[in-house]
């Protein structure tokens, strides 16, 4: 036999491998082979048999024919590789989830290389300590929850205004469980855009109108808020980008109020408990919820004005209201009243007004007083800043609803309506 002895896999192939006798400082059998450019050598204690030198060379030889890759793998990669094997399948059986070893390095080295000097762990669990887990609530389960949380804000403690309009919850409560009632069953975190855009196409085809389903975007956005903060929705959700979240551009409605001779026949034909409500509206500019606050003091307590507090004031912020000639007329049978102007329900307000008017057949015009007030008011001082002060309006709001509506002789004939002598 020739040293060293040459393998091929067929009779007549090229050299794969060849097999170097034991020699000097070297007692077993060498296989030696070329793999990815590099030479690798491989010892064994003998030449044929079970273990030998020849049986590995030729099925090494059969390998590297078919396009194996394993004969460029030394020992210590080859032990590395097994052991990624067995770590991957560990985790294939812990979680069901399959990776390739490919995958595996190619995703850690991106990580590694984003992180520079930082380790992948350390990464790992400061991100899972700044994100929440998202649990999962049926949509009218969470609806309900949120009304419950918003129902305790309307609840006025120590004699302190509510931090809610009971109305306001109320609405924003009827909307939301309505909308719930579209999705039976379907789950807050599992929400997609296209269920939104859905829903208001329902809307739409309802005649709802624009300014009413922009109140309701603007609840289901407040909602929406609510959920991420109690970990019902991500907070990468991006519901709000939905096409129909977008809000409408509300073309200019009729600014609708009472003309002079039914604001006069109003006011004189109420009842001492509604006619100062109906005074402060028409003639001081007071929105009615601000009007139904109010005590006796906060009317007569500062001369020659109403004091509307933050805590009475539908903006929170306080102002001063010019007690006008008239206004004061129709105020003064109350110089000596105490306690609050209104002590009935709001409802009973609108129920007692809605009579008054009928029976002098003057149509309903929504927040017609106001409105009457802030046109006419406007129209007379000509000054928008005076009247926005006093309604408590921005200027802009102000010249946008209600510049040129009424002349300067309207105006003065509004603010010159005081009782009949000895009728009040």
């Amino acid at each position: 036999m020739k040293w060293p002895y040459k393998v091929r896999h067929r009779k007549n192939g090229p050299v794969v491998a060849k097999i170097y006798r034991p020699c000097l400082g070297r007692e077993g059998y060498r296989v030696a082979w070329q793999a990815t450019g590099r030479r690798v050598m491989k010892s064994f204690p003998r030449f044929a048999g079970e273990g030998g030198a020849r049986r590995f060379a030729e099925a090494l030889a059969k390998d590297i024919a078919n396009g194996s890759q394993v004969a460029a793998l030394t020992s210590a990669e080859a032990r590395s590789a097994f052991a990624v094997r067995d770590a991957l399948d560990a985790f294939r059986l812990e979680t069901g989830r399959v990776i390739s070893p490919v995958q595996a390095v190619t995703e850690y080295l991106a990580a590694v290389r984003k992180l520079g000097n930082r380790p992948l762990s350390e990464a790992v669990t400061g991100f899972l300590g700044n994100v929440a887990t998202v649990k999962r609530l049926e949509l009218a389960a969470a609806v309900e929850e949120f009304i419950a949380a918003r129902d305790a804000k309307t609840k006025s403690k120590d004699g302190k205004r509510a931090q809610l309009s009971s109305t306001y919850a109320y609405n924003t409560g009827l909307w939301l469980r309505n909308f719930a009632a579209e999705f039976p069953g379907h789950v807050l975190s599992d929400f997609g855009k296209e269920l939104l855009d859905l829903y208001f196409a329902h809307q739409k085809r309802a005649d709802l109108a624009p300014k009413s389903r922009n109140h309701i975007r603007n609840t289901l956005a407040l909602f929406l808020g609510w959920a991420v903060k109690n970990d019902y929705l991500p907070a990468n959700h991006r519901l709000l980008e939905a096409a129909s979240m977008e809000r409408e551009t509300i073309t200019g409605e009729e600014t609708d109020f009472y003309r002079p001779a039914e604001f006069k026949a109003l006011l004189t034909a109420a009842d001492d408990t509604m006619r100062p409500i109906i005074a402060l509206q028409g003639l001081a500019g007071i929105r009615l919820q601000e009007a139904q606050r109010l005590t006796w003091a906060d009317v007569f307590g500062t001369p020659g004005h109403v004091t509307i507090s933050s805590a009475k004031s539908k903006t929170r912020s306080r102002r001063l209201v010019t007690i006008v000639p008239a206004l004061a007329a129709w105020l003064k049978p109350y110089r000596q009243a105490e306690g609050p102007l209104w002590t009935q329900s709001r409802d009973t307000y609108h129920a007692k007004f809605t009579e008054l008017r009928e029976a002098r057949k003057i149509p309903g015009r929504k927040n017609g007083l106001r409105h009457a007030f802030c046109s006419h008011h406007l129209a007379f001082f000509g000054d928008e800043n005076l009247t926005a002060a006093q309604a408590g309006h921005t200027p802009n709001q102000l010249h946008a609803a209600y510049k040129g509506l009424v002349t300067k002789a309207e105006g003065e004939r509004w603010f010159a309506i005081k009782p009949v002598k000895g009728a009040a």
